[in-house]
């Protein structure tokens, strides 16, 4: 079974931080600086959410990336899709043609229509799917923004903008 990865983790919480910030791009070093990651692993994953549409590159000095659309147009599954690629939940193998009592050829009725688990899996990543299209990045912000304490989105700002100082900013762009 294929699962979703941490990448998928580090971009939406990356998205977290540029919820918020229309005016104000965010270094990708910045970013990765403040989830503890590498530089060159996150930026990876926001090549990928930049292809999306879901993240636009600014260059320069002050240049970083923003929400390439209002986070309330950016669901979860939009996020799951350009990091992962469409994959499917479940790759079914054919097990069933594969018993020993079909030897040498398995039956018609046995390879006939879909393999009910298959068609387990198929419900189970369809239920998925529309679970994560119906999350917004603008209901998670809002989540958290309920969680944390008040603040605490001030201390990401300032987090954020001491990363700006002359000592910070030399190639940190995007």
């Amino acid at each position: 079974m294929v699962h979703i990865t941490v990448s998928v983790e580090y971009g939406m919480h990356s998205l977290l931080w540029l919820v918020g910030e229309s005016d104000r791009p965010r270094s990708g070093r910045d970013l990765a600086a403040f989830q503890g990651i590498p530089p060159a692993y996150l930026l990876k994953i926001l090549a990928k959410l930049e292809k999306a549409g879901i993240v636009r590159a600014f260059e320069g000095a002050r240049g970083g990336f923003r929400l390439g659309r209002p986070a309330e147009e950016i669901t979860l599954l939009d996020v799951v899709d350009a990091i992962e690629g469409r994959k499917p939940l479940f790759d079914c193998q054919e097990v069933r043609g594969r018993c020993a009592l079909f030897q040498p050829e398995t039956p018609a009725w046995a390879g006939h229509g879909v393999c009910s688990i298959h068609a387990a899996m198929l419900q189970a990543e369809k239920a998925m799917r529309n679970s994560l299209a119906a999350q917004t990045l603008a209901q998670i912000a809002s989540s958290v923004a309920q969680k944390a304490p008040g603040t605490f989105s001030a201390s990401v700002s300032d987090w954020f903008e001491n990363r700006k100082s002359p000592a910070h900013r030399a190639g940190e762009g995007t």
